[in-house]
This record gives structure tokens, C-alpha cells and sequence, in this order.
């Protein structure tokens, strides 16, 4: 090729827009350079067999079919229902995103081809995803009917939420979830640490930017939880990624 080809080649690059999704293994997900996940999810065949792995998470522990009502708060780019419309067909789902961008693509690219996938943009505050947002006050409540979800869902919202807001949300749920509904959270937990920690020094991971690493002392985070009206039910050590924790929660009050 000529340097002048080069050249060319390169201003068309720059110039043409670049695709919003890539197609795996008959699913549309959003394209790499759009994600805003790790760098591990990059790679489609991983995106494609975590959102699976999310899927049957709230199968398995929560018994979701297609008619369970599933409120997924945090939805990004559509994982989680990308891998309920491959493992289940359909659901009864509603996202929840305060990025805009993934709220369109999620219109745009899941909720046309299957209406019983619902998304809805949350013009809150917060200080890494979206500082022109509302701050939230103890007054908030979610854009839900009250008792409307059975299963609530939010992964690696509460390792990049203050404790307030995270407060704020769980008493919330109270009132969104069905009796004896369910939530699935992750988040940074350890023992022997200081109660709550932003960016805590010298941990495993370098922290990049405000609330990029939220830890919770385990026992702390527990009575939080029964606070605010949660039994645990299941609680994983560090088998999330980046080393979170995973908390299955069922409601109690």
C-alpha cells in the first residue's frame, strides 16, 4: 500500500462512523470500543457468556422465569438482558441506567426487538458516572410502582455509590419489591477493615478517579442491611470482578 492509500485509509477511518453493536453468536451487544465495563469484557465471547452467567445467577438463586418482574438498577449496555433473552427467550425486565448513551442503545437495540424489555434514564448525581445529575435526598423513589419487582439487580453499583446514597436505594427497594422479593448486590467487602472506605489506600486494586473502589467492613454492611429490611442469604467472598463480594438479599420488612 502507497503511504498516500495509508493516509487515505486513515481519514476515512476517522471520518465514517463507527459501529454501535457487533452480532455473537446471534445476539446483538453493544461494539467493544462503546463498553464501558472492564477490560476483561471486551472480548465478545466473554461478554457474551457473562451475560449468560447473570442470567442463570437469578435463575438459580431466585427461580426468575420469563414472568418474573426483574428491576435491574445500573443496567449499563444491556448485559444482564442481553443474557436473559439467550437463556430464557424473554422476561419481564425493566433498566435502569444515569448514563444516557446506554439507555439509548438499549432502546435502540433490545427494547424494539423485544417489548417486554423496558429501560428508563435516572438523571441522578454521581460523582464518577454523571455530575450534571440530580443529587439524590432521602426523598427519592425510583420511576417503579411500589411492590411492581420481585427480583432487584445491581452489579458493581454499590462499589461506585456513597453509603448515603446506597442507604437512600435500599430503603427504596422496601417499597419496589414484592413481599419477600430479592436483590442481588456487589460491592468491596473485607473483614478487619475501617467500617466504609472511598479509595481505600494500599489495597489490591489502584484506584482511578472518585469512587472508583467503595469498601464495606462485612459485619458494618450487614447490620446496614438488616436495617433497612434485608436477610442475607447467600454472601460470596471476592468472586466477583475486580474482587467483589456478592450479596443475595431477601426482603424481611
Amino acid at each position: 500500500m502507497s503511504r498516500a492509500g495509508s493516509v487515505i485509509d486513515k481519514l476515512v477511518y476517522r471520518i465514517l462512523p463507527r459501529k454501535e453493536y457487533v452480532e455473537v453468536s446471534g445476539s446483538i451487544i453493544v461494539a467493544p470500543h462503546r463498553r464501558l465495563s472492564g477490560l476483561a469484557f471486551k472480548d465478545n465471547d466473554v461478554y457474551v457468556k457473562s451475560a449468560e452467567h447473570e442470567a442463570r445467577r437469578l435463575i438459580d438463586y431466585f427461580k426468575c422465569t420469563k414472568e418474573t418482574a426483574i428491576l435491574d438498577v445500573g443496567c449499563g449496555q444491556g448485559r444482564l438482558p442481553i443474557g436473559l433473552i439467550r437463556v430464557l427467550g424473554e422476561a419481564t425486565y425493566t433498566g435502569i441506567d444515569i448514563d444516557r448513551s446506554s439507555i439509548d442503545w438499549c432502546k435502540k437495540f433490545i427494547e424494539r426487538q423485544h417489548p417486554s424489555f423496558k429501560f428508563k434514564h435516572l438523571n441522578l448525581y454521581n460523582e464518577r458516572y454523571n455530575t450534571g445529575g440530580q443529587k439524590i435526598d432521602a426523598t427519592f423513589q425510583f420511576d417503579v410502582k411500589s411492590a411492581s419487582a420481585e427480583v432487584a439487580y445491581l452489579f458493581s453499583v454499590f462499589s461506585h455509590t456513597t453509603e448515603e446514597d446506597m442507604r437512600v436505594y435500599l430503603k427504596d427497594f422496601t417499597r419496589v419489591l414484592t413481599p419477600n422479593g430479592n436483590l442481588f448486590f456487589t460491592t468491596f467487602v473485607e473483614d478487619d477493615v475501617p467500617d466504609f472506605s472511598i479509595n481505600p489506600e494500599n489495597y489490591r486494586l489502584k484506584c482511578s478517579g472518585p469512587l472508583h473502589i467503595v469498601r464495606y467492613n462485612k459485619q458494618y454492611l450487614f447490620s446496614i442491611l438488616a436495617e433497612c429490611g434485608f436477610s442475607v442469604v447467600d454472601f460470596t467472598h471476592g468472586t466477583e470482578p475486580d474482587g467483589q463480594s456478592g450479596i443475595y438479599l431477601r426482603k424481611t420488612a
